[in-house]
């Protein structure tokens, strides 16, 4: 089965806590504080396999949750760090944040790797926070909480050549005569449901990829018949091999067809429209092809557009046809990248903090730096209370609180934390 989009949700593992102990051995003087750090938890790592095509394997597991890092030991020994998870995908997927669309990641070579969700820190142990002041302190860090996102996967065919064209033009019977792909043919529209791969070989040294795209119909580009669906395997092909019905037993006119189908291309992508094109004029075989042949070829020749004749049925012109791609893909220059413009934000530092109120009326603090504070201060020692209480003031969060009206007994929320607000 063919699964080229699945949403997953990704979870990195959470850093070990840091651990809060005292040297207590015989002969040596003072002891003092020895708690080790904990670890740093899993990353989440999407990684190529060349042994992958599909999706399918996202249709029945979609959460992936990274292990966590150990817990610190005594005698400042560290927790150790977890090993990151992998997640195998194939080429040419795009990661997006299925939240805001944004593009993460483009994996299009083998083994190339991206990090989608970064390990919690480990929280640091008792010795770290020794000082001239506090010579023994009691307390340690808790693990920092890993990344966790929702990720959209979508899978764009890598092939050399893409056939594009009405349904039953005959792709799949080209693609089924030029290679070793089975798609499956009928005499009914958008028998081919799903993308179909296949190698076309010349000889040694010369193969390449051919990619049969479903039929395209009006509207694609708005997600008519199959449209969104498959549109985006096109981008990534170097040539598009345009197969065009010359025989008319359908109604149509071969010219309208190329234009209909050029536009559909052009309004899902302008890139698409300037991609090389060469028109394959097929069902030669019938006899109302020849007439249909010549208009095609005269509005070609205007366009500057390479045509063939051919025939899938009889294997008439196939030959010619599949040289003549494997002589331009060799003399392919890679397109230059679409110049898009370039949006320059001011990157927030990791202390800015910011209050606001919710539907309920409750303050709302919001910062990277307070909200892994939270996560990583054990509320229940007090001298991690404490600490959290100078940093507290020090970042002056009362101060902005009381600016924006707070008053006994209000309700402030913090990450996951929820308390009263007391003077």
């Amino acid at each position: 089965m063919f699964i080229d989009r699945a949403r997953i949700q990704i979870k990195a593992g959470d850093g070990g806590h840091g651990m809060s102990s005292f040297r207590r051995e015989k002969f040596v003087p003072k002891g003092g504080p020895s708690g080790g750090d904990g670890g740093r938890g899993a990353s989440v790592v999407l990684k190529v396999d060349p042994n992958m095509n599909t999706l399918i394997d996202f249709r029945y597991k979609r959460k992936f949750v990274g292990k966590n890092g150990d817990n610190g030991g005594t005698k400042n020994c560290y927790g150790q760090n977890a090993e990151p998870l992998v997640i195998k995908v194939p080429a040419g997927t795009v990661v997006k944040d299925a939240e805001t669309g944004e593009v993460l990641a483009d994996l299009t070579e083998i083994d190339e790797e991206a990090v989608l969700a970064h390990g919690g820190r480990g929280g640091r142990g008792n010795a770290k926070f020794v000082n001239s002041v506090n010579r023994a302190p009691t307390f340690a860090e808790m693990g920092e909480p890993g990344e966790e996102r929702v990720l959209q996967l979508e899978l764009k065919l890598l092939a050399d050549v893409g056939l594009v064209g009405y349904p039953s033009v005959g792709k799949s019977s080209i693609i089924s005569m030029v290679s070793a792909a089975r798609p499956e043919i009928a005499a009914y529209h958008f028998t081919t449901l799903v993308p179909v791969l296949g190698v076309v070989s010349l000889g040694e040294g010369h193969s390449f990829v051919m990619a049969d795209i479903p039929g395209l119909i009006e509207g694609a580009h708005e997600g008519v018949g199959l449209g969104h669906d498959f549109l985006r395997h096109v981008e990534r092909t170097k040539i598009i091999l345009h197969v065009i019905d010359v025989s008319g037993i359908e109604g149509r006119d071969p010219i309208e067809d190329y234009h209909r189908i050029n536009k559909e291309l052009r309004l899902y992508n302008e890139r698409l429209a300037k991609r090389p094109q060469i028109i394959a004029a097929n069902k030669m075989d019938i006899p109302e092809a020849k007439e249909n042949y010549e208009k095609l070829k005269a509005f070609a020749n205007e366009q500057g557009i390479e045509i063939f004749p051919v025939s899938a049925a009889t294997n008439e012109g196939l030959k010619p046809l599949i040289e003549r791609v494997s002589q331009m893909l060799d003399e392919y220059v890679e397109e230059p990248e679409a110049i898009e413009e370039v949006k320059v934000y001011q990157a927030k530092p990791d202390d800015e903090i910011t209050i606001s109120r919710d539907e309920a009326g409750d303050f709302v603090v919001k910062g990277k730096y307070i909200e892994k504070l939270v996560a990583m201060t054990n509320f229940e020692n007090d001298e991690a209370l404490q600490r959290f209480q100078y940093i507290w003031r020090v970042k002056g969060i009362e101060d902005m609180l009381k600016a924006h009206g707070v008053k006994e007994g209000d309700t402030v929320h913090i990450g996951t934390m929820e308390f009263d607000y007391k003077e």
